[in-house]
């Protein structure tokens, strides 16, 4: 099984003032209160009076940092993510130039679905709430590693499309949206089963890009596709 990614403690910098850590500090306390709480109660039965009071912090000073419980979800992983995106980008750029755009589209996600899998009951919240953020004190931070996150897509399928392994006739931010609709399905399908293992996930997921990029690729056949995967065998 993958290793999870690993979740590092914010270090504060001795340059910051004493205002700037603590600020950092109730921050982190916030995060980690939260994720607690959501985890053992869930998110329905978890009140921001219980986070605050976990977090050592006034209900006041809360609202300072997230709206409202949505927003704490964002709180919990946006600085995560955007941390799983650089690793992602490192490991595509590492690829031999002869890997295919599945191949790199796998590589793309490879680290989300390790990150998903190490903490599942917040990433099924997490998921779910994805795609109904829209304000917050954290949308922006979340809205831009998604965009990143697409735009890298896009710029996938330009590469393929300039060497010829795709058709050209199609907008490359079309088929990176479709890219990034069907992996978006993809993980939330695969994190509803009672063991979401990346190597599984990662193996359906390439599958489905394969089934997807048929109708795309110069002269191909499908490739095997193998047992359907249902989130009762995941």
């Amino acid at each position: 099984m993958a290793a999870p990614v690993r979740r590092m403690p914010r270090r504060v910098s001795p340059e910051l003032g004493l205002r700037e850590q603590n600020k950092l500090e109730k921050r982190q306390r916030i995060r980690q209160a939260s994720r607690e709480l959501f985890s053992k109660y869930g998110y329905d039965e978890t009140t921001l009076r219980q986070i605050a009071q976990r977090a050592h912090v006034g209900l006041g000073t809360l609202f300072n940092y997230a709206q409202d419980k949505r927003d704490l979800v964002f709180l919990i992983c946006n600085e995560e993510l955007a941390q799983v995106l650089d690793e992602a980008l490192e490991a595509v750029e590492a690829l031999p130039p002869d890997r295919t755009l599945v191949d790199r589209i796998v590589e793309l996600y490879r680290r989300h679905y390790e990150y998903f899998s190490a903490d599942v009951a917040i990433s099924r919240l997490a998921l779910k709430e994805f795609g109904f953020i829209s304000g917050g004190k954290q949308a922006e931070t979340f809205y831009t590693t998604a965009w990143r996150l697409m735009h890298t897509v896009e710029a996938l399928v330009r590469q393929a499309q300039k060497s010829g392994e795709i058709e050209r006739g199609e907008d490359a931010s079309v088929i990176g949206h479709l890219i990034f609709l069907v992996v978006s399905g993809a993980i939330r399908w695969w994190i509803t089963g009672r063991f979401p293992e990346p190597r599984a996930g990662l193996a359906e997921l390439r599958r489905l890009l394969e089934l997807q990029f048929h109708g795309f690729r110069h002269g191909s056949k499908p490739a095997n596709p193998g047992p359907t995967l249902s989130p009762e065998t995941a």
